[in-house]
Order: structure tokens, then sequence, then C-alpha cells
């Protein structure tokens, strides 16, 4: 994988998304069939065989189940698609229910039984519209970056301090602790805009020594997000380029990450201060901060940031 767009989120990139929309196609698809080319024994099986409009109007819904097929087969839009057949499935409730005040007996009995089943229908058609809605949504306001940094080691080194998952906090600002469960799961604790903690659990899917550490977060965290960390030789042997690839669904898109950067923690930024905290503590050992330097770019941050001075002849 080359790209971590590749990278699947389960948020994002699951099964309900894509293939229950593909299900109802098939399930229109054979509907439609049906209706078109046994509108009689159709008829008998819901037990409107009686009505002379039944002839007229179930071929009718034949046609329209197979525009719904080709919509939600085709892939495009299926939030849309699954509403129309919301919408289809309320007009058959509708005609199903006068149908029903009209009869008696066995009739009746095939009426409440084909209501059941579009009943069911509806509620299935819409979870999976409300579900492919959230999910057009959330790919919507994905935010996907690039940053890089060349640090003066060998890529052995730096992939050995990165893939030791519990010293991502020495040099990611915005972590407070990061546990390993195993040698591909951990659990992160991060703080977010106004003090408010998030915490997840990440699985590593693709683990390469030495040359890159491919990971992302596991189902049910509020920012879902994969990324994907390259250790290249950097030209000339003048050690390592870093390459952090990144995307990530924040909970509330532009404005979400607008009130971040208010409090010093736009992502693209913090990425790249993460990079450059990285490179110090691999090559000093330690992150190096003069006391004029602000530790971070919030209001509050940069007021309590003051002029770079020389340090005391008795502190040289």
């Amino acid at each position: 994988m080359n790209r971590v767009d590749d990278v699947l989120l389960p948020e994002l990139d699951g099964p309900v998304p894509a293939t229950l929309p593909r299900a109802l196609g098939l399930v229109s698809l054979a509907l439609g069939v049906g209706a078109l080319a046994a509108p009689r024994s159709l008829a008998r099986l819901t037990g409107v065989d009686d009505s002379s409009a039944a002839h007229a109007v179930i071929p009718a819904v034949g046609v329209r189940e197979l525009v719904h097929a080709v919509g939600l087969l085709t892939g495009r839009r299926p939030a849309g698609w699954a509403w129309t057949r919301v919408a289809g499935d309320a007009l058959d409730l509708t005609l199903l229910g006068r149908a029903m005040a009209d009869r008696r007996g066995e009739r009746r009995r095939r009426v409440a039984l084909t209501t059941a089943a579009i009943a069911g229908i509806a509620a299935l058609d819409t979870a999976v519209a409300i579900t492919a809605g959230r999910a057009r949504r959330a790919r919507a306001r994905v935010i996907r970056m690039e940053i890089a940094v060349t640090v003066n080691r060998s890529p052995a080194e730096a992939y050995r301090f990165w893939r030791d998952m519990e010293n991502l906090p020495k040099f990611m600002a915005h972590l407070e602790s990061v546990r390993a469960d195993d040698l591909r799961r951990s659990h992160w604790v991060a703080r977010g805009p106004a003090g408010r903690h998030v915490e997840w659990d990440a699985e590593i899917i693709d683990d390469q020594p030495n040359r890159s550490i491919t990971w992302r977060s596991l189902p049910g965290t509020r920012v879902a997000n994969a990324g994907r960390v390259l250790f290249v030789p950097a030209p000339g042997d003048r050690g390592t380029e870093v390459r952090v690839r990144l995307r990530y669904a924040p909970p509330a898109g532009a404005l979400g990450r607008a009130v971040a950067k208010l409090f010093g923690e736009e992502p693209e930024q913090q990425v790249r201060d993460d990079l450059r905290r990285f490179k110090q503590v691999l090559e000093a050992g330690e992150v190096v901060r003069s006391e004029g330097s602000p530790n971070g770019i919030s209001v509050r941050q940069q007021a309590m940031q003051r002029p770079a001075q020389p340090l005391p002849a008795s502190r040289r």
C-alpha cells in the first residue's frame, strides 16, 4: 500500500455503507422483475387479486423497483437512493392499508402479511439510509495531510523509537498516554479542545521493520483516523526522512477544526510540531526549548511567551 487512503476505517469505509445498499439493490431488482414478469401471481400472493387497479399498480411498482435497483447497484449516492426506497415503502403501506380495510378472510390475512413484510423492509431501508448518510458526511469532512522531517539518525533507529508506542507522548504534545496492549493494539488518551479528553483504541495493520508503520483506529472512536509513517534514507547519507501521512474525520467538520485551532490544536500544525520534537528527541535526547519559545499557538500560550534573552554568565 502506497497511500494512506488505502487504509480502511470502519466508520468511513465499513461494511454497512458499502454492502447493505447493494443488498437492497438486489432486493429491488428481484421485486421489480417479479412484478413485471408475473403481476397476476404477485397480486394473488399479496391478497389484492380481486382488484382491477392492482393489475396496473403492480407493474408500475415493478418499474419503480428497477429504477431503485439501478441506483443502488451502481453505488452512487446510496443514501439518496435508500431514501427513495423509504418513500416507495410509505406509498406501498398506504395502499396496503386501504386494501386491508376492504377485505375479509383469507385475502385480508395475505394483505396483513404483505403489510408486515413491507413494514420490515421499510425499517431496514430507513436504517440503511441513515447509516449511509452519516458515512457520506463523515467522508466529506475527512482531513488529509502529509508532513515530513529529516532526522540525523538511521532508519532503524527512527523506526525502533516510533515502533515503541509508549514513546509517542514524549514528542506528541497532545497525547497524555499510549498503552501498548500487545504487539499490534494500543490504547490512546489525548487532550482535545477546551481541555476535553479523547480516548480510542488503535491497531497496527502493516509493519515493515525499518521502513514503515501503518495504523488505524478501531470501531467506536469519536475521531476515526488512519495513518502511515515512513522511514526513508535521506539523500547523501544525511540520516532519515520521516514522512507522516494521516487522515481523520473530526466530529464537527470545519467548525471543529476552527475551534481546535483557536485552542492551539490545529491538526496540521500540531503534527508539524510533533515531528520537530521527534527530531529533537532522537538527535538531542530531549525536547529543546528556549525560554522565549511559545508552547503552542493558542492566545493564552502566545501571551505567555517573552523575548528570548542570553543566559546569565553564571548559567553559561
